[in-house]
């Protein structure tokens, strides 16, 4: 039976009912759930204080689970970095602890991986992603339709490749522009090249730290939410100054969501930052991966070594040898 270890290293859990969702959800699928201590603590907007979120991340390291799962995001990890328990962790990994999670988990995962280069997972919290209502939680929307449908089944089936050890890599429909943009470029985009990023967000905090790992000949994967077009591309334009995106095989963009244009955008989307983006690098810019602040979420191994392939208008990224 699989063991799960479930802790709060950012912010603290408000949806305690989501909490309770997604732990009988994780025992019904068959697996042994354990909760830190310290899972449901709160100060301010954290899960507890400093001192009590360094030891959960402790505990978490020293579990011995198959999966370490955050509960949810948030903030709070930034703080925390220049105290991580890094060795633990480590050893944890090489012992195969796989710890999960997004948002400003990313944090935690990218000073991990400069310091130590062990591989972690981007993928759901507890909370948003195992927690999600029902039909038979949720209350009726307009219309007398339920407002939720439960935790998304690609996800689920990812993350059950992840833990009987069977997940091989993943694949995406890629968009019409996409390919027009590649200029007939498919086949493999890269080989064996080290897989990371994460949030956006927290990707450009770590630039110019002890934190931020000096990945050449990457292929750079990013997502984020509730942030403008403008404010995207203000940020892949610190990447780009910084020497970041030019130094990559390629650049994966995940989901960008809840944000709204105006009318003073005029025309100004995602797609035009996309194409800007394009116009200022020459690797090889894809989109639409399903990952990021969505129900619908792959799994991917932060750090690990992977292929990434274009077969006619499908990505394809394989790590089969992260095992």
């Amino acid at each position: 039976m699989p063991h799960i270890y479930i802790y709060s290293p950012s912010g603290a859990v408000r949806d305690k009912a989501a909490f309770r969702r997604g732990i009988k959800r994780l025992q019904a699928m068959g697996h042994e759930v354990e909760i830190d201590s310290a899972a449901l603590a709160g100060v301010q907007r954290f899960a507890g204080d400093d001192a009590t979120r360094l030891a959960a991340i402790g505990r978490a390291a020293a579990s011995g689970a198959d999966v370490a799962l955050i509960s949810r995001g948030g903030y709070g990890i930034s703080r925390l970095l220049p105290d991580l328990p890094y060795r633990p962790l480590a050893r944890a990994v090489d012992k195969g602890t796989r710890f999960v999670g997004l948002s400003d988990f990313t944090a935690l995962q990218l000073a991990l991986l400069a310091k130590t280069g062990a591989v972690t997972w981007a993928g759901p919290a507890l909370c948003e992603g195992f927690g999600a209502a029902d039909a038979g939680d949720a209350a009726e929307g307009h219309g007398g339709k339920p407002m939720a449908s439960g935790p998304d089944e690609i996800m689920l089936a990812c993350f059950d490749d992840l833990v009987s050890g069977v997940g091989e890599g993943t694949g995406w429909r890629l968009p019409a522009a996409d390919i027009a943009a590649l200029g007939g470029k498919t086949g493999t985009l890269a080989h064996a090249a080290p897989l990371w990023g994460g949030n956006l967000a927290m990707v450009v905090s770590l630039l110019g730290t002890p934190f931020f790992p000096e990945t050449k000949g990457g292929v750079l994967f990013l997502e984020d939410v509730g942030e403008h077009p403008y404010r995207i591309e203000r940020m892949l334009t610190q990447l780009l100054h910084a020497g970041v995106l030019t130094r990559q095989k390629a650049i994966v963009l995940g989901q960008f969501t809840e944000y709204k244009l105006t009318p003073h955008d005029r025309g100004y989307t995602l797609a035009r930052v996309v194409a800007w983006l394009r116009a200022q690098v020459k690797v090889p810019v894809l989109t639409g991966l399903p990952f990021g602040h969505v129900p619908t979420k792959v799994l991917l191994p932060v750090g690990a070594k992977i292929d990434l392939l274009v077969e006619e208008r499908d990505a394809l990224v394989l790590w089969g040898h992260a095992h």
